[in-house]
């Protein structure tokens, strides 16, 4: 049993799942996971930050990507000059299925990213992704036409009351989802990370994040060390130390092509978790920037590879189709 209790329940879920998980298949896709729906982790960000060491976590990637948000961006083109490309795979499917009706020149992916980081106006028209996290938390539509700031209100409402109940971020927006969605509206990425709440207790500032699917190989290291890192970062400019983030998962899943790699995951031990610190420089949501952040004391064994399967969203038939080519590979 790991000493490192942190990474331990994380090890200890992904055991129960290729243990008690049940097969599932992606509709649009074809996708095979083994899953459980509903479990809970909490980690004390005051013992160390939760960055997991059985395997390397593509800090870069959490760091680059977090601040993609909380800067309000919802252009690909930042993470792609930032040599970050865990969201190519989503305009290029919006792309893919353009060229399937004729609609734009034929690329491929690697073509695809090289035209949005040389090209700033085919970025601007093909590197967008609508009603995405950044846009959410910081630009959320209203139907009055103005755009709500939700993240700096909950540092306001934090601010003003720290003991509030209610700093609480949705990125579920049902008119942009799904079949629930108009045509043409309905997002074409999945929103896995849907909600989250901080909560001020005893000085600490805690954050709870609710996970609504949940990829517990790939997808759920980066989470946990992104929303932790928010929790550092909201913590800082509000003033506070930083207290608990706590991790809430809907359905919680192993891909049925990343079960070799969980087994070896779990079968390495843990080192002690490292430290972030954050610049006193970060005293704003606007004036934080990723330089201001520190990781000190990382060590892990070194990566293992699995592939992404991009599921989720809505579904056309260009993306149906070239999704099941993919998975016949």
């Amino acid at each position: 049993m790991s000493t490192n209790k942190g990474e331990q329940q994380y090890l200890d879920l992904m055991q129960k799942i290729l243990d008690e998980g049940v097969k599932q298949t992606d509709k649009g896709s074809g996708v095979i996971t083994h899953s459980l729906f509903g479990h809970q982790m909490r980690f004390d960000l005051s013992e160390g930050f939760p960055l997991l060491t059985t395997k390397k976590v593509y800090w870069r990637g959490v760091l680059h990507e977090l601040y993609w948000f909380l800067s309000g961006q919802s252009n690909i083109k930042y993470l792609v000059d930032n040599k970050v490309h865990i969201w190519d795979d989503y305009p290029y499917r919006i792309y893919k299925e353009m060229m399937g009706k004729g609609e734009v020149p034929e690329m491929t992916k690697d073509e695809f990213i090289s035209k949005i980081e040389s090209d700033d106006e085919f970025a601007n028209t093909y590197g967008d992704l609508k009603n995405i996290y950044g846009e959410l938390w910081r630009r959320w539509p209203a139907t009055d036409g103005r755009k709500i700031d939700q993240l700096q209100w909950i540092v306001d409402t934090i601010n003003s009351d720290p003991d509030c109940h209610n700093a609480v971020l949705n990125a579920w927006h049902p008119e942009f989802l799904y079949e629930m969605g108009a045509d043409g509206v309905g997002q074409r990425f999945p929103i896995c990370h849907n909600m989250f709440q901080c909560n001020v207790k005893d000085g600490k500032l805690s954050l709870h994040l609710y996970q609504r699917s949940a990829d517990i190989f790939l997808g759920v290291p980066f989470n946990i060390a992104s929303y932790a890192l928010l929790a550092h970062v909201l913590a800082k400019i509000t003033g506070y130390e930083v207290g608990e983030y706590i991790h809430t998962f809907g359905d919680v899943h192993v891909y049925d092509d990343h079960i070799e790699q969980a087994r070896e995951q779990i079968s390495r031990e843990t080192f002690s978790f490292p430290q972030v610190t954050i610049s006193d420089e970060a005293t704003s949501l606007e004036t934080f920037r990723p330089e201001h952040v520190s990781l000190e004391g990382y060590e892990s064994h070194k990566t293992i590879k699995a592939k992404l399967a991009p599921v989720g969203g809505a579904k056309s038939e260009q993306w149906e189709e070239h999704m099941k080519e993919q998975n016949k590979e």
